[in-house]
């Protein structure tokens, strides 16, 4: 953790210093702002978490309850969300607390008598190492509880503004073109209605939206034609593996997942309620929890289930419903004006919830988002970095449905209609990668390159997030994870893996550090005068070398910058290789020097070979060089 280059810190280094819009912040919701976020689940909590990072940006995001979530309805967190998390600085906290998978039980009709169920087989949950961190089951509420926790503390002091209902949006001219109606449901002013005025707008409001509503998107994909019924409960059981994530079939009964939670005690079900008739009429959601506990031991026979409390229960169908577009472009318009609104999480994707992925995904919605807008916003980026947020995150989305519907079909099978008895497990084993978070991949884009120099770095294919590896930093010799490092402070990082020339030695390493220092078409020449030199760019240099071997006093000065008001020189960028775990090895470095550049949101942008200065610097040019402003906005209300 980086402090006291400021002066000394005596309190909770967490706790950032207030600036910007964050000194003398205004307790109640202005009349303008410059993002308006709509919903405090997890896409809108993520959003306004990065977007907290930019002083000169306010950001202020409502929610129609009274207060915080008490008893969130997702509960699994993939290991890419727990990276994400690390990034905000609270991985170990929420690790240390939460329920921890390491593998997954098989339960099936017992051949020798199919009205009994047993162990048929168990699947290590991360069998390849996809990456070093768990796979997680923990309240959503703690998740969005950590999320308040770092904006409280970022210098810009936000924090959710309870008690507002988005009715409506109209879009309009001048600096703040998008004008939102809001109802007051709690406070001394509740049921008055006031327009705040915004220049983005966030909807994170849930599957029924009225953000989406008021731009005119309507969710399409298949309706839904099975229900299962939820439970988080306390209960006392003979089933042996109560503590362990279980995929449970039947011979009678139906399925069910069971989800074990957080705290020792409490677990969740997914229980099966069969096929929904196309004359319903919703009535299977009027099921009892009676009912769903009575058929949940129906299930489990032998074993039987003595629920003692019920935390929370619903009944839900299946459907998979997906938007066309993420934002207000309308197709007819595209290329003509950039976005103003943008919607995120359930309210432009649904699915089922068996696969863990709608709070996953809706993060990385607001983490993809969040440091566009900041760009945007404080000057770095040209307006049509906007454009590619629908582009990304609804391939992203589509994706997800797409599996998530093999997912519940499987897990609504009967045991006689499966192709062979390891089916379920062997998909949940083969698949692995896409349910811990890991098969996003950007296509080409301004921020995505082509994929030129891949072979440069195979380990780290462009457009997907970064993995991390171990080195040791040179300064203090301490091994660590390269990932790590990277803070969600909205900054664009440069990996820089020399070749194999000491430090200081002329090499393609020392030159490309006189470039970055000093070459006019440096990403670097556009750091703001006066800001710290690594503001915009984390440049950091991992040499072939083990610590030792690494004299940091040759290390060029581009990878040890000034920061502060004391202009302190910063020795954390520098690393040699862990003799242990050589990351050059581990993630397909040539031993010539490569350029890894990462996006904000850890999803890596280019590789280059080290000599390639005019490549990474027309690269930069389009994603720094702003342009004139959009069109003005106008609302399109279906």
């Amino acid at each position: 953790m980086h402090f006291h280059h400021h002066g000394y810190v005596s309190g909770d280094p967490r706790v950032q210093p207030a600036a910007g819009v964050g000194i003398d912040r205004p307790a109640q919701l202005p009349d303008e702002v410059d993002v308006l976020i709509v919903g405090t689940g997890p896409a809108g909590m993520l959003a306004a978490a990065q977007l907290s990072q930019f002083p000169g940006i306010t950001t202020r995001i409502v929610e129609r309850r009274a207060g915080r979530l008490a008893i969130g309805q997702a509960d699994g967190i993939q290991a890419r969300s727990v990276e994400t998390f690390q990034a905000f600085g609270f991985a170990e906290r929420i690790i240390a607390e939460a329920y921890r998978i390491t593998e997954m039980a098989f339960w099936k009709p017992d051949p020798a008598d199919p009205a009994r169920i047993v162990r048929a087989a168990r699947a290590v949950d991360d069998t390849t190492g996809i990456s070093e961190f768990p796979h997680l089951i923990v309240n959503q509420a703690r998740v969005l509880d950590y999320f308040g926790e770092f904006m409280a503390n970022s210098p810009t002091r936000i924090s959710p503004d309870y008690g507002y209902e988005f009715l409506g949006l109209e879009g309009g001219a001048g600096e703040y073109p998008v004008s939102v109606t809001l109802l007051r449901t709690a406070g001394p002013d509740e049921g008055q209605t006031r327009t705040v005025r915004a220049k983005y707008v966030v909807g994170a409001d849930g599957a029924r939206s009225k953000v989406r509503e008021s731009i005119g998107c309507t969710m399409a994909g298949d309706q839904a034609n099975h229900a299962w019924g939820v439970m988080d409960v306390l209960a006392n059981t003979d089933f042996p593996d109560i503590r362990l994530k279980c995929a449970i079939t039947s011979g009678t009964g139906g399925s069910i997942l069971l989800i074990p939670r957080e705290g020792g005690h409490l677990f969740r079900m997914y229980v099966d309620l069969g096929e929904v008739a196309a004359d319903d009429r919703g009535a299977v959601r009027k099921t009892t929890i009676e009912q769903i506990i009575a058929k949940a031991n129906a299930i489990i026979h032998p074993y039987t289930l003595d629920v003692r409390n019920v935390a929370w229960n619903s009944v839900y169908e299946v459907g998979h419903r997906l938007t066309d577009r993420f934002d207000d472009v309308l197709p007819e318009e595209l290329g003509t004006r950039t976005p103003r609104v943008f919607i995120t999480g359930d309210a432009c994707h649904t699915h089922s919830a068996k696969a863990g992925q709608g709070m996953n995904v809706s993060m990385q919605d607001g983490f993809n988002i969040g440091w566009k807008l900041g760009h945007v916003l404080e000057g770095r980026s040209p307006d049509s970095l906007l454009s590619t947020y629908s582009a990304e995150r609804q391939v992203v989305a589509k994706n997800l449905i797409d599996f998530d519907k093999v997912w519940s079909t499987l897990m609504a099978k009967k045991p006689e209609e499966f192709e062979s008895p390891s089916e379920l497990e062997d998909f949940y084993v083969r698949t692995a990668e896409f349910p811990a978070g890991f098969m996003t991949e950007y296509a080409p884009s301004m921020i995505v390159a082509e994929a030129t120099h891949q072979n440069l770095a195979t380990g780290f294919p462009i457009g997907k997030r970064f993995k991390s590896a171990q080195v040791q930093r040179v300064s203090d010799t301490n091994p660590l994870q390269l990932g790590h490092q990277a803070t969600a402070d909205g900054r664009w990082r440069i990996y820089v893996f020399a070749d194999g020339a000491v430090a200081g030695a002329p090499s393609p390493t020392t030159d490309l550090a006189a470039w970055l220092a000093n070459a006019p078409d440096s990403p670097l020449a556009a750091t703001p005068a006066g800001a710290d030199r690594d503001a915009w760019f984390d440049v950091k240099v991992v040499y072939q070398q083990e610590h030792t071997g690494v004299d940091i006093s040759a290390v060029p000065a581009v990878f040890k910058p000034e920061v502060g008001p004391f202009k302190l020189t910063y020795l954390e960028k520098v690393y040699g290789t862990d003799p242990t775990a050589d990351i050059f090895e581990l993630r397909g470095l040539d031993r010539g020097g490569v350029v890894v550049v990462v996006r904000p949101d850890q999803y890596v942008a280019n590789v280059l070979p080290l000599t390639a200065t005019a490549e990474l610097g027309a690269f930069f040019a389009p994603i720094l060089q702003a342009g004139n402003r959009a069109p003005e906005f106008q609302d399109h209300v279906g």
